[in-house]
């Protein structure tokens, strides 16, 4: 979402849908070369330059600077455990990509020349995780760049958190949250902060995506403390998303919540089903939400 007339999606079975009237209508082509595949993580930096990451492996980064014309592989990852989780940026140069753990150790990609190159971080760069602990890319938001140089990661399954780099990778550190953890299909699915100190995770189990106990918290701290929602959304959601201070919209295969007072009650906006991100305009208002069978919708909240 760049402002409020572009906006990239990607999608299953190598597609990649574009618009530039503000999501009234998209063009969508399938990436020559790579029609099986999933390409859940995005980040564009206006309407002709983008970047595109694949789930499974071989793990692939593709980069475009004609608008998804044609793309460029910029990143290729052969191990059998490669799976790229999410990407994004400080500027239009700085940016991060991680994945699965390889080797007990998480994935962490950096670039300083806008994705045009990538570089693996190494040592304790990269951070050690526990057996079953990885990361979810249903949504693209299990990865966060805020600041200048402040970048926050989730993690979930049998172990799951949030990681905090604080210089761009370089090392990090843990914030532990209550959210139901323990399976592989439990944990942070999202996240956001609006400040420093503010910020909100959303997950709970897909398998049981109506369960309403242990899936969102909020932190008015950094994380030192975690607060239930006194009304929770009404489920398992994958995808948070602040639009201002108070106001944010969380969504799931079940249905589209939202929150007037910073996340500590919720209502239901709508029971449209099986969407699965939302994203607001970096420079603008326009909210898109994007789900499977091609489903992609826009947002309008009232005053």
């Amino acid at each position: 979402m760049i402002n409020d007339s572009v906006v990239w999606i990607g999608g299953s079975l190598g597609t990649v849908c574009t618009s530039t009237n503000g999501g009234r209508s998209f063009q969508c082509a399938t990436v020559e070369g790579y029609d099986s595949s999933e390409f859940r993580s995005i980040y564009a930096f206006n309407d002709s330059v983008a970047l595109i990451c694949n789930t499974g492996t071989p793990a692939h980064i593709l980069r475009t600077i004609d608008g998804g014309q044609s793309w460029e592989l910029v990143y290729e990852n052969t191990h059998a455990a490669a799976f790229i989780d999410g990407i994004d940026f400080w500027d239009e140069n700085e940016g991060i990509c991680f994945g699965d753990p390889i080797n007990g150790k998480m994935l962490v990609l950096r670039t300083s020349d806008a994705g045009k190159t990538w570089v693996e971080m190494l040592g304790d760069s990269k951070p050690l995780l526990a057996d079953g602990e990885s990361s979810f890319a249903a949504s693209g938001t299990s990865i966060r760049c805020y600041d200048t140089a402040r970048v926050y990661v989730a993690t979930g399954g049998d172990l799951s958190r949030l990681l905090l780099s604080e210089n761009r990778g370089v090392s990090w550190r843990t914030v532990l949250a209550p959210i139901i953890q323990g399976s592989p299909s439990t944990g942070i699915f999202s996240f956001d902060f609006v400040n420093e100190d503010e910020g909100i995770i959303v997950g709970g189990d897909f398998k049981v995506d109506t369960m309403s106990t242990n899936h969102i918290y909020y932190t008015p701290d950094a994380g030192k403390t975690w607060h239930m929602p006194e009304i929770p959304t009404r489920g398992y959601r994958e995808c948070v998303q602040y639009l201002s201070p108070s106001r944010l919209v969380a969504l799931g295969p079940s249905g589209i919540d939202v929150s007037f007072d910073g996340g500590r009650s919720w209502s239901k906006l709508s029971d449209e089903k099986k969407f699965h991100t939302v994203r607001k305009a970096r420079n603008g208002k326009l909210i898109v939400i994007a789900g499977g069978n091609g489903r992609i919708g826009t947002l309008e909240l009232g005053k």
